[in-house]
């Protein structure tokens, strides 16, 4: 199956939104203690090391994305062929938002409680997607008010 960037672009939404919706994070603040070496593998090895059978979304040469749950809640998972591929479908998913945790060619998508606790266990680097709540208003920042978001 060829994937295209916009076909990794609509996943990548579906994901984020899928996850945590437009609005800010409720989960846990808390800085995590000792975080291990950033985990390798597969998307099943992965899965395997946070305890989760993976319920298979895409399944291409380019990006392997499951649905997982834990007990530490629910996530994407999701693998890489390259690191480009990586960077870039990053970098368009955090336009939706969401709390991401990156290692070399995976990325996991969930919660801020969901992805500290993944941490403990596979390491990697947490990165913040964009907040738009505060565009809900609909007022701008010269005070003026807009319709639409």
């Amino acid at each position: 199956m060829k994937v295209t960037r916009p076909m990794l672009a609509a996943v990548a939404v579906a994901a984020a939104l899928a996850l945590t919706g437009c609005g800010g994070a409720d989960g846990d603040a808390k800085a995590v203690a000792a975080v291990p070496s950033a985990a390798t593998g597969s998307l099943e090895h992965l899965a395997a090391e946070v305890k989760c059978t993976p319920n298979m979304q895409t399944d291409a040469d380019e990006i392997r994305q499951a649905i997982c749950k834990n007990a530490d809640g629910k996530f994407i998972l999701a693998t890489f062929a390259t690191d480009r591929g990586q960077r870039e479908w990053i970098n368009g998913a955090k336009d939706y938002g969401g709390h991401y945790l990156v290692g070399r060619k995976w990325v996991a998508v969930g919660e801020t409680s969901t992805v500290n606790a993944l941490r403990k266990t596979l390491g990697g680097d947490i990165e913040e997607g964009t907040d738009h709540s505060a565009h809900e208003s609909g007022e701008a920042s010269d005070g003026a008010t807009h319709s639409g978001h």
